[in-house]
C-alpha cells in the first residue's frame, strides 16, 4: 500500500483539498491527514503501519467500537442478499419500530440516507406545518451543509443571518435566525423581531461542534416553552446524541420533547444513514401520505440499516450505557489529571461516551466561549498525541467519542500519551 503522505498527494490532484470532508485535511492541527488501512476495536491502522488508539471513531456512529463482529455479520448478511432494493423491505420497518420505541416524540419516522438530508427534510416539514419561513439555530451548531444551515450570526441584533459559504443566496440566509446557545434572551430578541414567522427552533440539544458544550439547566425547557408560546416546531438535531448518550438520545436524558428529531450517526453502525421524525400529524405532511415531497433511492439502504439494526440491539445489553458513561469519565478524568500534572490551561468538558479537551481555563458555554479557545494549543497538543500513539479529532471544536472497545489499558495509554504531550507541547 501507498504511504500516507503518497495518497494524499496523489488525492490531491483529484479531490478538492485531497479529502471528500474538510476537517479531515488537518487544516486545523497542521500536517497532512493519516490515511486508514483498517481499523478493530478501539484501534485505527494508517497505510503506514502505525497503530493508534482512536479517539475520534469515525466522528460518532461505533459506540461499540470498530469491526465488531456482530455488526460486520450483520452486514456480510445482508449485503449477500442484495445491497440495493429501490422498493421496500423489513429492515426498514424493524429500524423504524426500534426508533420509535426508543424516542417518545416520535412516533413516526422516515429514513434518509445523511444526517444533512434529515436535516432539510424536517425544516421543510416544519414550515409546511407552520406555514411559516424563518427557523432559529445557534452560532456554533451544526446541522449538516444544507444553504439555509450555513449561516452565522449577523451584525447587531440577533435577527437575521449571512451566509458563511460563498455559494448560499443571500435570500436563503435571511430566514435563518441566529441565537447564542445557552441563551434564551437571545431567542426571545429573534423571536420578538419576527413575530409570528419563526417555523422552527433547532438545536443540538447538547451541541457537539463547538466541541462538547451541554445545556445549563433551563436551556432546553426554556426553548419547549418559547417554541410553543410563539407556534413554531422544536426540532432536536441528535445525529451526534441519539442513541449514544442513552437509547432515548439527549431528549430523554433531560426530560424535554421536542416536536421534530433528527438522527444519524449510530443508527447507521458506521453506514450511511439518516432519519428524520416526529409527531404523527407533523409527519403526515410527507409524501406520498402528505403534500411536502422528499424521496431518496438509497432510503432505507438495507446493508445500513443492518447495521444499525445490530448495533442497537447490541447496545440494549444489559449495562451497555452505563458502561459508556464509565468509560467516558475515566477518559475525562484521566486528561483532567495529566493536565493538572503539566499545569496545563486545559480544561476537559464530558457527558456520556463524548468529551473535550478545550484549551482554556474553563470549558465554554457557548460559541463565543469556545472562539476564544487557544486553538494553535490545542494543535500542538493534537500532534504529539499522534506521535504518542493516539489519534483525537483533528480540530478543536469537535467532540472526541469513546466505545465500549475502549478498555483500561487503553485509558492508560491516554493518560499517559496526554502526560508526555502535554509536555512536549510546552502546555
Amino acid at each position: 500500500m501507498a504511504s500516507s503522505e503518497e495518497l494524499f498527494a496523489r488525492a490531491r490532484r483529484r479531490v478538492p483539498g485531497g479529502v471528500h470532508s474538510p476537517v479531515r485535511a488537518f487544516t486545523a492541527v497542521g500536517g497532512s491527514p493519516r490515511f486508514a488501512a483498517s481499523a478493530h476495536g478501539s484501534r485505527l491502522r494508517d497505510a503506514d503501519g502505525r497503530e493508534y488508539l482512536d479517539l475520534c471513531m469515525s466522528w460518532g456512529p461505533l459506540p461499540l467500537g470498530h469491526a465488531h463482529p456482530e455488526v460486520v455479520a450483520a452486514v456480510c448478511r445482508a449485503a449477500a442478499g442484495g445491497t440495493s432494493f429501490g422498493v421496500p423491505h423489513e429492515g426498514e420497518v424493524l429500524l423504524a419500530e426500534e426508533i420509535c420505541a426508543a424516542l417518545p416524540s416520535v412516533e413516526m419516522v422516515r429514513l434518509v440516507s445523511s444526517g444533512t438530508e434529515a436535516v432539510l427534510s424536517a425544516l421543510r416539514v416544519a414550515r409546511a406545518y407552520t406555514g411559516r419561513a424563518k427557523v432559529v439555530k445557534f452560532a456554533g451548531g451544526y446541522h449538516g451543509h444544507a444553504d439555509a444551515m450555513l449561516v452565522q450570526a449577523g451584525s447587531g441584533a440577533l435577527s437575521a443571518g449571512v451566509p458563511s459559504s460563498p455559494g448560499v443566496p443571500a435570500a436563503v440566509a435571511a430566514d435563518t435566525l441566529v441565537g447564542r446557545y445557552n441563551d434564551l434572551e437571545s431567542v426571545d430578541a429573534a423571536l420578538a423581531a419576527h413575530p409570528g414567522a419563526v417555523a422552527a427552533i433547532i438545536v443540538e440539544p447538547v451541541a457537539g461542534n463547538m466541541g462538547l458544550v451541554p445545556p445549563e439547566p433551563g436551556f432546553l425547557e426554556g426553548l419547549r416553552a418559547r417554541a410553543d408560546a410563539a407556534g413554531a416546531l422544536l426540532c432536536f438535531d441528535e445525529v451526534i446524541t441519539g442513541f449514544r448518550l442513552g437509547p432515548g438520545g439527549a431528549q430523554v436524558r433531560f426530560g424535554v420533547r421536542p416536536d421534530l428529531t433528527c438522527l444519524g450517526k449510530v443508527i447507521g453502525g458506521g453506514l450511511p444513514i439518516g432519519a428524520f421524525g416526529g409527531r404523527r400529524d407533523v409527519m403526515a405532511l410527507v409524501a406520498p401520505s402528505g403534500p411536502v415531497y422528499q424521496a431518496g433511492t438509497l432510503s432505507g439502504n438495507p446493508v445500513s440499516v443492518a447495521a444499525g439494526l445490530a448495533t442497537l440491539r447490541l447496545l440494549r445489553a444489559p449495562g451497555a450505557y452505563r458502561a459508556l458513561e464509565d468509560i467516558g469519565a475515566d477518559a475525562a478524568l484521566r486528561l483532567r489529571r495529566a493536565a493538572a500534572a503539566a499545569g496545563a490551561a486545559c480544561s476537559v468538558a464530558q457527558m456520556g461516551s463524548l468529551l473535550t479537551p478545550f484549551f482554556a481555563p474553563s470549558a465554554p458555554r457557548d460559541m463565543d466561549g469556545a472562539a476564544r479557545c487557544d486553538t494553535a494549543a490545542y494543535g500542538r497538543f493534537f500532534q504529539a498525541m499522534l506521535r504518542a500513539g493516539v489519534y483525537l479529532p483533528p480540530a478543536q471544536f469537535e467532540c472526541a467519542f469513546l466505545s465500549l472497545a475502549h478498555g483500561p489499558d487503553d485509558l492508560d495509554l491516554l493518560e499517559s500519551a496526554a502526560r508526555e504531550a502535554f509536555a512536549a507541547a510546552g502546555l
